[in-house]
């Protein structure tokens, strides 16, 4: 049978949430690249102890402005896995997306709150800072690539695929590696943020000064890991042929270039911005490639059941 016809307004509004998302991503790299995070002080939810501040810093302005835009898109999400779970049927995709969704919200504000109730924010430049900003990048990256299925599977309606697919394993690595580069690449923004060089030539000594911080030291595995990624989706894009593999490739080709210029330009706050909203679109191509990749096959049977000649007849 086929998949009932999705509302229109619930496709639409399923991209306007990921939009959104992307909005409060960036506005979290204005809090770090402005050394905002501790605005707030040490409290969480509230904002120095308060609802809403009084007579507020700049820096509390940009932290409670984050933690606003979070509450906002919190509860767009709230509405998306309910309109979801109302208007989509048993077994359909869209709905195993809007729970992985909650389900990365929930840890996605357990550890923005162990950021700031750990004082890992602001100047702080210790070994543990830099796991957790690891960690609660990747945390980020899974949410956005979850809301990003689920508003592709809204306006594709798909159900799992029973058929393995020859590009699982491919498709996997890619996914691990482009999560690895981002999470090195979070980790060398934040170097960039706390220990900002002169030069170009003082950061790359920078780079492999005996007594730099850890954090610094760590910033060539970004560039290591972005090569890796290449030669992934340069190998899925290749098997996996397409409009969506070429948005994929040009996506990956502008982030090279806005890599480049970050490093040649020291890394500004603008251009952070903007290496950040790259990746952020480049991930959310990339996440719905691979969905497509992995279901090839299955896709395959049903042409090949659709255009097969009939066969003998039995009587």
């Amino acid at each position: 049978m086929p998949e009932p016809t999705p509302p229109r307004a619930l496709t639409v509004y399923a991209w306007a949430v990921l939009a959104f998302m992307v909005l409060v991503i960036l506005w979290g790299a204005i809090v770090r690249t402005t050394g905002s995070g501790a605005g707030c002080g040490v409290h969480w939810p509230l904002c120095n102890g308060d609802f809403v501040p009084h007579h507020p810093r700049l820096a509390t302005i940009i932290e409670f402005t984050h933690r606003s835009m979070s509450g906002i898109l919190t509860t767009l999400i709230a509405i998306l896995a309910v309109w979801v779970f109302c208007k989509r049927p048993k077994g359909d995709l869209s709905r195993t997306g809007a729970i992985a969704v909650v389900l990365f919200l929930i840890t996605e504000a357990l550890l923005g709150a162990a950021l700031v109730l750990g004082g890992w924010v602001d100047r702080n430049a210790s070994n543990t800072r830099v796991v957790m900003q690891a960690i609660h990048v990747t945390n980020t990256l899974l949410l956005l690539g979850a809301l990003a299925l689920t508003a592709w599977w809204i306006g594709h309606p798909q159900r799992k695929a029973t058929t393995p697919s020859p590009n699982r394993h491919l498709a996997t690595a890619t996914i691990v590696m482009t999560l690895l580069a981002t999470a090195t690449g979070a980790v060398a923004a934040l170097a960039d943020t706390l220990f900002p060089s002169p030069t170009l030539t003082a950061a790359l000594a920078q780079d492999f000064a005996a007594d730099a911080p850890l954090i610094v030291r760590t910033r060539w595995m970004h560039p290591a890991e972005t090569l890796l990624v290449l030669l992934c989706v340069l190998l899925l894009c290749r098997r996996v042929r397409g409009a969506l593999a070429n948005i994929v490739l040009g996506l990956l080709a502008l982030q090279f270039l806005l890599g480049i210029a970050d490093v040649l330009l020291l890394a500004p706050q603008g251009m952070q911005i903007l290496h950040l909203l790259g990746a952020d679109l480049f991930w959310i191509a990339l996440v719905i490639l691979v969905n497509e990749a992995r279901r090839v096959p299955h896709t395959a049977e049903k042409l090949t059941l659709a255009v097969a000649p009939p066969g003998p007849s039995p009587i």
